[in-house]
């Protein structure tokens, strides 16, 4: 099992999907207008063509969601939410691809840092991910162990004055919204995140300032599970209550994060 993944650039200009390719690396239509610039990766999964060594002809990737999906959005109904957008395209493109591949994922970029993604066509969920930042400091220091032992586990990270980061968290909600609803209000949502996340760590001192990091090692992977805990029980509330927290992603460096989807079950 392989995958790949292409990414189809586009500006959502009423009326567009009748205008020629000029620059597909800048987006097509183009921005010929003031008008969301929108970025959508399709990725397939499944077993190679033996003849060309392709998982699929991107072009193919490119043909059906410029002709399906792009051309639609721009000249039908230029004013379809991200998730609209995300559950049509998986509607138009999900069956056209040769029978060694499916489409695993559709995720649409909406900005920088906030996308949209379904999986599979039989898979109803969509996510939503938008990114934050807070700046904060840590030790890591374990008092059960001679300082010789720390030094040894922690190295510089056990440096008695601590050292800072800034840390770069992607938050993940997911549900069923309704056909015409969007998944959870993103005003909402941010604001959720701030009140009981960034507020509570954003240049802070970990292990002095944060009541959960008294008896709990600020590594990486502590502060996802964390900051789970932090915000798990407001997503429910936010909206019409369909969606739920689904990852929880910090990079405590560009080279160094850590995931975390919740307790397991069972």
């Amino acid at each position: 099992m392989i995958h790949l993944t292409r990414e189809i650039r586009f500006n959502l200009v009423p009326g567009g999907g009748q205008r020629p390719l000029t620059n597909s690396w800048g987006g097509w239509p183009s921005a010929a207008a003031i008008s969301p610039s929108l970025v959508m990766r399709c990725q397939l999964s499944g077993e190679l063509e033996p003849d060309s060594g392709y998982l699929c002809n991107i072009k193919l990737i490119d043909d059906a969601i410029r002709e399906r999906v792009v051309r639609y959005c721009c000249d039908q109904n230029p004013m379809m939410t991200a998730e609209q957008i995300v559950r049509f395209a998986m509607q138009q493109i999900a069956d056209v691809f040769p029978l060694n591949c499916q489409v695993e994922q559709l995720q649409l970029c909406v900005t920088p840092t906030l996308e949209y993604s379904i999986h599979r066509k039989d898979d109803p969920m969509i996510q939503l991910t938008q990114q934050f930042e807070f700046s904060a400091s840590h030790r890591l220091h374990n008092p059960s162990l001679t300082d010789e032992e720390n030094q040894r586990v922690f190295g510089k990270c056990n440096n008695p004055h601590g050292h800072g980061h800034n840390y770069l968290l992607m938050v993940t909600v997911e549900g069923d919204p309704a056909e015409h609803a969007c998944l959870i209000p993103l005003e909402e949502f941010e604001i959720a995140v701030k009140r009981d996340v960034i507020d509570r760590l954003d240049h802070k001192n970990l292990n002095v300032e944060v009541e959960a990091f008294r008896d709990c090692n600020p590594s990486v992977e502590n502060i996802a599970m964390v900051i789970w805990k932090m915000l798990e029980p407001s997503i429910p509330d936010l909206g019409e209550g369909k969606a739920r927290l689904a990852r929880v992603r910090v990079y405590e460096t560009p080279k160094t994060w850590a995931d975390y989807f919740g307790p397991s079950v069972g």
